[in-house]
Protein backbone atom coordinates (compact mmCIF):
# COMPACT_ATOMS: atom_id res chain seq x y z
CA UNK A 1 0.00 0.00 0.00
CA UNK A 2 1.44 3.14 -1.41
CA UNK A 3 1.80 6.50 1.23
CA UNK A 4 -0.97 7.96 -0.93
CA UNK A 5 -3.26 5.13 -0.58
CA UNK A 6 -2.68 5.57 3.29
CA UNK A 7 -2.97 9.50 3.19
CA UNK A 8 -6.44 9.10 1.14
CA UNK A 9 -7.58 6.86 3.92
CA UNK A 10 -6.81 8.99 6.74
CA UNK A 11 -8.67 12.14 5.00
CA UNK A 12 -11.72 9.74 3.98
CA UNK A 13 -11.74 8.60 8.02
CA UNK A 14 -11.23 12.26 9.06
CA UNK A 15 -14.19 13.74 6.66
CA UNK A 16 -15.90 10.54 8.34
CA UNK A 17 -15.62 11.70 11.46
CA UNK A 18 -16.49 15.57 10.14
CA UNK A 19 -19.80 14.07 9.48
CA UNK A 20 -20.46 12.37 12.45
CA UNK A 21 -19.26 15.14 14.83
CA UNK A 22 -21.32 17.82 12.36
CA UNK A 23 -24.62 15.72 13.10
CA UNK A 24 -23.75 15.82 16.83
CA UNK A 25 -23.53 19.19 16.63
CA UNK A 26 -27.43 19.53 14.74
CA UNK A 27 -28.24 17.47 16.99
CA UNK A 28 -26.85 19.07 20.99
CA UNK A 29 -27.74 22.55 19.86
CA UNK A 30 -31.19 23.57 20.38
CA UNK A 31 -31.47 26.79 17.62
CA UNK A 32 -29.39 28.26 15.08
CA UNK A 33 -28.26 31.64 14.52
CA UNK A 34 -28.01 33.49 11.42
CA UNK A 35 -24.36 35.57 11.37
CA UNK A 36 -24.05 37.90 8.37
CA UNK A 37 -26.51 35.77 6.14
CA UNK A 38 -24.83 32.69 7.83
CA UNK A 39 -26.38 29.91 9.81
CA UNK A 40 -24.22 28.79 12.92
CA UNK A 41 -25.07 26.82 15.71
CA UNK A 42 -26.41 28.49 18.60
CA UNK A 43 -25.73 28.11 22.39
CA UNK A 44 -27.71 25.50 24.20
CA UNK A 45 -30.70 27.25 25.72
CA UNK A 46 -30.52 26.98 29.90
CA UNK A 47 -33.83 29.26 30.72
CA UNK A 48 -36.44 27.73 32.28
CA UNK A 49 -39.03 29.84 31.59
CA UNK A 50 -41.18 29.53 28.74
CA UNK A 51 -40.02 30.74 25.42
CA UNK A 52 -41.76 32.74 22.73
CA UNK A 53 -43.02 31.02 19.65
CA UNK A 54 -40.51 31.89 16.77
CA UNK A 55 -40.99 33.29 13.96
CA UNK A 56 -40.87 31.94 10.84
CA UNK A 57 -38.09 34.33 9.07
CA UNK A 58 -35.66 35.64 12.72
CA UNK A 59 -33.65 38.17 12.66
CA UNK A 60 -30.16 37.53 12.26
CA UNK A 61 -28.52 38.67 15.52
CA UNK A 62 -25.15 38.09 17.08
CA UNK A 63 -24.87 38.36 20.25
CA UNK A 64 -21.57 39.48 21.95
CA UNK A 65 -20.77 36.00 23.75
CA UNK A 66 -21.40 33.91 20.49
CA UNK A 67 -19.09 36.18 18.87
CA UNK A 68 -16.43 35.27 21.54
CA UNK A 69 -17.33 31.74 20.95
CA UNK A 70 -16.63 32.09 17.38
CA UNK A 71 -13.35 33.96 18.00
CA UNK A 72 -11.98 31.37 20.25
CA UNK A 73 -12.75 28.56 18.07
CA UNK A 74 -11.06 29.59 14.77
CA UNK A 75 -7.99 30.89 17.52
CA UNK A 76 -8.14 27.12 17.84
CA UNK A 77 -8.73 26.77 14.34
CA UNK A 78 -5.26 28.40 13.88
CA UNK A 79 -3.41 26.06 15.86
CA UNK A 80 -5.28 22.92 14.58
CA UNK A 81 -3.73 23.72 11.32
CA UNK A 82 -0.34 23.93 12.22
CA UNK A 83 -0.40 20.68 14.30
CA UNK A 84 -1.88 19.11 11.21
CA UNK A 85 0.29 20.28 8.91
CA UNK A 86 2.96 19.66 10.82
CA UNK A 87 2.10 15.48 11.50
CA UNK A 88 0.48 14.97 8.36
CA UNK A 89 4.11 16.29 6.35
CA UNK A 90 5.90 14.38 8.62
CA UNK A 91 3.82 10.94 8.25
CA UNK A 92 3.28 11.18 4.48
CA UNK A 93 5.49 14.10 2.91
CA UNK A 94 2.53 16.23 2.01
CA UNK A 95 0.35 18.72 3.42
CA UNK A 96 -3.92 18.92 4.11
CA UNK A 97 -5.53 18.97 0.62
CA UNK A 98 -6.34 22.46 -0.83
CA UNK A 99 -10.22 22.39 0.15
CA UNK A 100 -9.44 22.55 3.66
CA UNK A 101 -7.38 25.67 3.81
CA UNK A 102 -9.79 28.13 2.64
CA UNK A 103 -11.99 30.46 4.52
CA UNK A 104 -11.94 34.00 6.00
CA UNK A 105 -8.65 36.14 6.31
CA UNK A 106 -5.82 35.60 3.64
CA UNK A 107 -4.99 31.98 3.03
CA UNK A 108 -0.78 31.39 3.50
CA UNK A 109 1.30 28.61 2.31
CA UNK A 110 2.80 26.45 4.34
CA UNK A 111 6.89 26.35 4.36
CA UNK A 112 9.03 23.30 5.14
CA UNK A 113 7.52 19.74 6.34
CA UNK A 114 8.88 16.55 5.06
CA UNK A 115 8.28 12.65 5.62
CA UNK A 116 10.22 11.25 8.80
CA UNK A 117 12.37 7.83 7.78
CA UNK A 118 11.08 6.36 11.17
CA UNK A 119 12.99 3.75 12.33
CA UNK A 120 10.94 2.71 15.60
CA UNK A 121 8.01 0.69 13.94
CA UNK A 122 5.94 2.07 17.67
CA UNK A 123 6.69 6.01 16.82
CA UNK A 124 5.88 5.56 13.17
CA UNK A 125 2.34 4.06 14.12
CA UNK A 126 1.70 6.86 16.90
CA UNK A 127 2.60 9.60 14.34
CA UNK A 128 -0.07 8.24 11.92
CA UNK A 129 -2.77 8.23 14.78
CA UNK A 130 -2.24 11.51 15.47
CA UNK A 131 -1.87 12.67 11.89
CA UNK A 132 -5.32 11.56 11.68
CA UNK A 133 -6.82 12.91 14.90
CA UNK A 134 -4.94 16.69 13.90
CA UNK A 135 -6.70 16.05 10.44
CA UNK A 136 -10.46 15.19 11.54
CA UNK A 137 -9.26 18.44 14.23
CA UNK A 138 -9.28 21.05 11.25
CA UNK A 139 -12.20 19.04 9.71
CA UNK A 140 -14.26 19.21 12.69
CA UNK A 141 -13.66 22.99 13.56
CA UNK A 142 -14.18 23.71 9.96
CA UNK A 143 -17.26 22.18 9.75
CA UNK A 144 -18.88 23.62 13.07
CA UNK A 145 -18.08 27.36 11.97
CA UNK A 146 -19.14 26.86 8.67
CA UNK A 147 -18.25 30.16 6.35
CA UNK A 148 -16.90 31.46 9.58
CA UNK A 149 -13.63 29.58 9.63
CA UNK A 150 -10.95 31.25 8.62
CA UNK A 151 -8.15 30.05 6.39
CA UNK A 152 -5.04 28.60 6.92
CA UNK A 153 -2.55 31.42 7.30
CA UNK A 154 1.05 31.41 6.45
CA UNK A 155 2.58 28.36 8.75
CA UNK A 156 6.44 27.81 8.79
CA UNK A 157 7.23 24.25 9.94
CA UNK A 158 10.86 24.37 8.25
CA UNK A 159 14.14 22.44 10.05
CA UNK A 160 16.08 24.39 8.16
CA UNK A 161 18.75 27.43 8.81
CA UNK A 162 15.96 29.63 8.90
CA UNK A 163 12.96 27.28 10.26
CA UNK A 164 10.71 27.96 12.67
CA UNK A 165 12.07 24.48 14.45
CA UNK A 166 15.24 26.04 14.38
CA UNK A 167 14.42 29.43 15.83
CA UNK A 168 13.06 27.26 18.77
CA UNK A 169 16.28 25.06 19.39
CA UNK A 170 18.57 27.88 19.27
CA UNK A 171 16.27 29.30 21.73
CA UNK A 172 15.93 26.57 23.85
CA UNK A 173 19.79 25.77 23.34
CA UNK A 174 19.58 22.26 21.41
CA UNK A 175 20.23 23.61 17.99
CA UNK A 176 23.28 21.36 16.50
CA UNK A 177 25.86 22.02 13.52
CA UNK A 178 26.68 19.18 11.06
CA UNK A 179 28.97 17.64 13.43
CA UNK A 180 26.54 17.21 16.08
CA UNK A 181 27.90 19.70 18.50
CA UNK A 182 25.65 22.22 20.02
CA UNK A 183 25.56 25.42 18.07
CA UNK A 184 23.34 28.07 18.56
CA UNK A 185 24.19 30.47 16.44
CA UNK A 186 24.37 29.17 13.21
CA UNK A 187 22.91 25.47 14.55
CA UNK A 188 19.52 23.60 12.97
CA UNK A 189 17.17 21.67 14.29
CA UNK A 190 15.36 19.35 11.87
CA UNK A 191 12.13 17.58 13.47
CA UNK A 192 12.24 15.22 10.26
CA UNK A 193 15.28 13.84 10.66
CA UNK A 194 15.07 11.08 12.67
CA UNK A 195 12.53 9.86 15.54
CA UNK A 196 13.51 11.63 18.28
CA UNK A 197 13.80 14.91 16.55
CA UNK A 198 9.99 13.92 15.32
CA UNK A 199 9.07 13.81 19.11
CA UNK A 200 11.01 16.69 20.34
CA UNK A 201 9.56 18.34 17.46
CA UNK A 202 5.64 16.96 18.80
CA UNK A 203 6.87 17.46 22.32
CA UNK A 204 6.83 21.88 21.30
CA UNK A 205 3.60 21.80 19.88
CA UNK A 206 1.02 18.95 21.83
CA UNK A 207 2.43 20.68 25.57
CA UNK A 208 0.82 24.33 24.17
CA UNK A 209 -2.22 22.43 23.07
CA UNK A 210 -3.41 21.36 26.04
CA UNK A 211 -2.61 24.51 27.78
CA UNK A 212 -4.29 26.45 25.22
CA UNK A 213 -7.62 24.80 25.38
CA UNK A 214 -7.66 24.22 28.95
CA UNK A 215 -7.37 28.66 29.20
CA UNK A 216 -9.80 28.46 26.34
CA UNK A 217 -12.63 27.06 28.37
CA UNK A 218 -13.57 29.86 30.83
CA UNK A 219 -14.17 32.07 27.48
CA UNK A 220 -17.12 29.82 25.69
CA UNK A 221 -20.54 30.33 26.83
CA UNK A 222 -22.09 27.97 24.31
CA UNK A 223 -21.81 24.69 26.44
CA UNK A 224 -22.25 22.91 22.72
CA UNK A 225 -19.32 24.45 21.41
CA UNK A 226 -17.30 23.95 25.58
CA UNK A 227 -18.07 20.07 25.39
CA UNK A 228 -16.46 20.02 21.65
CA UNK A 229 -13.73 21.60 22.69
CA UNK A 230 -13.42 19.49 25.74
CA UNK A 231 -13.37 16.35 23.40
CA UNK A 232 -10.26 18.10 21.78
CA UNK A 233 -8.98 18.95 24.74
CA UNK A 234 -8.90 15.45 26.06
CA UNK A 235 -6.88 14.11 22.64
CA UNK A 236 -4.45 16.60 22.60
CA UNK A 237 -3.87 15.48 26.60
CA UNK A 238 -3.78 11.74 25.52
CA UNK A 239 -1.34 13.15 22.55
CA UNK A 240 0.96 15.16 24.74
CA UNK A 241 1.02 12.20 27.31
CA UNK A 242 1.77 9.76 24.47
CA UNK A 243 4.77 11.65 23.28
CA UNK A 244 6.23 12.54 27.13
CA UNK A 245 6.08 8.81 27.81
CA UNK A 246 7.85 8.07 24.39
CA UNK A 247 10.39 10.50 25.40
CA UNK A 248 11.28 9.41 28.68
CA UNK A 249 11.15 5.76 27.79
CA UNK A 250 14.26 6.47 25.23
CA UNK A 251 15.70 9.29 27.32
CA UNK A 252 16.55 6.04 30.58
CA UNK A 253 19.06 4.81 27.41
CA UNK A 254 19.90 8.61 26.18
CA UNK A 255 20.04 11.17 28.83
CA UNK A 256 20.53 14.02 26.81
CA UNK A 257 16.86 13.11 25.34
CA UNK A 258 15.56 14.17 28.81
CA UNK A 259 18.08 17.37 28.90
CA UNK A 260 16.81 18.57 25.29
CA UNK A 261 13.15 18.57 26.64
CA UNK A 262 13.61 20.19 29.58
CA UNK A 263 15.32 22.77 27.85
CA UNK A 264 12.75 23.23 25.47
CA UNK A 265 10.08 23.41 28.53
CA UNK A 266 12.64 26.68 29.68
CA UNK A 267 12.29 28.15 26.66
CA UNK A 268 8.46 28.52 26.42
CA UNK A 269 8.68 29.60 30.06
CA UNK A 270 10.53 32.32 29.10
CA UNK A 271 8.22 33.54 26.86
CA UNK A 272 4.82 33.24 28.29
CA UNK A 273 5.37 35.42 31.29
CA UNK A 274 7.20 35.52 34.30
CA UNK A 275 5.42 32.18 35.88
CA UNK A 276 7.25 29.40 35.91
CA UNK A 277 4.34 26.42 35.25
CA UNK A 278 5.97 24.56 32.02
CA UNK A 279 7.94 21.14 32.91
CA UNK A 280 9.88 18.90 31.45
CA UNK A 281 9.19 14.78 30.96
CA UNK A 282 11.48 14.36 34.14
CA UNK A 283 11.32 15.75 37.85
CA UNK A 284 14.22 17.12 40.05
CA UNK A 285 15.67 13.98 40.04
CA UNK A 286 15.78 12.26 36.41
CA UNK A 287 15.29 9.61 37.22
CA UNK A 288 11.51 10.73 38.20
CA UNK A 289 9.01 10.64 35.02
CA UNK A 290 6.67 13.52 35.05
CA UNK A 291 4.21 12.93 32.32
CA UNK A 292 1.98 14.90 33.23
CA UNK A 293 2.99 18.57 34.26
CA UNK A 294 0.58 19.79 36.50
CA UNK A 295 -0.06 21.86 39.54
CA UNK A 296 -0.02 21.01 43.74
CA UNK A 297 -3.55 19.73 43.24
CA UNK A 298 -2.27 17.04 40.13
CA UNK A 299 -4.17 20.07 38.01
CA UNK A 300 -2.86 21.00 34.72
CA UNK A 301 -2.25 24.66 33.96
CA UNK A 302 -3.58 26.57 31.14
CA UNK A 303 -2.38 29.53 29.05
CA UNK A 304 -4.26 32.97 27.54
CA UNK A 305 -4.24 32.99 24.12
CA UNK A 306 -1.47 35.74 24.11
CA UNK A 307 0.69 33.20 26.02
CA UNK A 308 0.00 30.64 23.22
CA UNK A 309 0.92 33.47 20.87
CA UNK A 310 4.14 34.19 22.43
CA UNK A 311 5.18 30.66 22.07
CA UNK A 312 4.32 29.94 18.67
CA UNK A 313 5.58 33.47 17.50
CA UNK A 314 8.38 32.76 19.24
CA UNK A 315 8.32 36.04 21.23
CA UNK A 316 7.77 37.43 24.17
CA UNK A 317 6.57 40.78 23.19
CA UNK A 318 3.42 42.01 21.44
CA UNK A 319 2.86 41.06 18.25
CA UNK A 320 1.16 39.82 15.55
CA UNK A 321 3.30 37.30 13.99
CA UNK A 322 6.22 35.12 13.89
CA UNK A 323 7.56 31.88 14.44
CA UNK A 324 5.72 29.07 13.11
CA UNK A 325 2.94 31.78 12.04
CA UNK A 326 5.18 34.02 9.96
CA UNK A 327 2.33 36.79 8.98
CA UNK A 328 0.28 35.85 11.80
CA UNK A 329 -2.98 33.98 12.44
CA UNK A 330 -6.08 34.78 11.09
CA UNK A 331 -9.08 36.00 13.40
CA UNK A 332 -9.70 38.52 15.80
CA UNK A 333 -7.33 36.85 18.24
CA UNK A 334 -4.04 37.55 16.89
CA UNK A 335 -2.10 39.50 19.14
CA UNK A 336 1.14 37.94 21.77
CA UNK A 337 1.16 38.78 25.26
CA UNK A 338 3.44 41.85 26.38
CA UNK A 339 6.20 39.71 28.89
Amino acid sequence: MTDQTILTQVLEAGERRRHERRQFMRTAATASIAVGGLSLLAACNDDTTSAPTPTPTPTPTTSASQQTDLDVLNFALNLEYLEAQFYVNAVYGQGLPAAALTGTGTQGAVTGGRQVTFTDPVVAQYAREIAADESAHVNFLRSALGSAAVAQPAINIDGGANGAFTLAARAAGIATNASGAIDNVAGTFDPYANDINFLLGAFIFEDVGVSAYKGAAPLITNKTYLEAAAGILAAEAYHAGLVRTVLYAKGLATPSIVTAAGKISDARDSLDGASDDDQGIAGPDASQSNIVPTDANGIAYSRTTGQVLNIVYLSKSALVGGGFFPNGINGNIRTSAAN
